[in-house]
């Protein structure tokens, strides 16, 4: 992990089950000196639904680093699981499932994830906070490994296809 810390915009969203861990968490980056953008929802709801949430947030992320502005995105839900497939709906993110500090730092390391989904049921709020800092706080490697695997993923997203990768049509 780097030792210095890269203020930037950080775009979060919940569902119920996430609600007031993503306010700690949200507590904690703005003492980071990071700015937080919310994207909901703002009260509690046992039956909310968190795809528009987090899709906004992933395409907020996507937005702001196209537009060249440092942005990553957090989503929290029970498991993380269902937050982590609605972000993944959006063209250019790459959001990962973090469940350890390991998972949390090889995100950004070899994937160069711009998304993280937290179980907000499944870990203290101090795990949460510490994934999320590691997160945020480690750089892609920029190894040519790494980024050729990124490439073609993107190429998948954009053409369907993976040129000379025996992708099946």
């Amino acid at each position: 992990m780097t030792d210095i810390l890269r203020a930037m915009r950080i775009h979060i969203a919940t569902d119920h089950a996430g609600l007031d861990l993503s306010q700690k968490i949200q507590a904690h980056l703005r003492e980071q000196g990071h700015e937080v953008v919310d994207h909901g929802p703002s009260e509690y709801d046992a039956l909310d639904d968190y795809p528009a949430f987090c899709i906004n947030a992933a395409r907020a992320v996507v937005n702001d680093q196209q537009a060249g502005t440092e942005a990553l995105g957090v989503v929290f839900g029970g498991s993380g699981n269902g937050e982590q497939i609605a972000a993944n709906k959006v063209k250019g993110v790459r959001a990962a499932l973090v469940w350890n500090d390991s998972t949390a730092l090889l995100a950004r390391q070899h994937n160069d994830a711009n998304v993280i989904s937290i179980g907000a049921r499944q870990h203290t709020e101090d795990e949460a906070i510490r994934f999320i800092d590691l997160f945020v706080a480690e750089p892609f490697s920029g190894e040519e490994r790494h980024a050729r695997r990124i490439a073609q993923l993107a190429e998948y997203e954009q053409t369907g296809d993976i040129a000379g990768k025996g992708v099946d049509h």
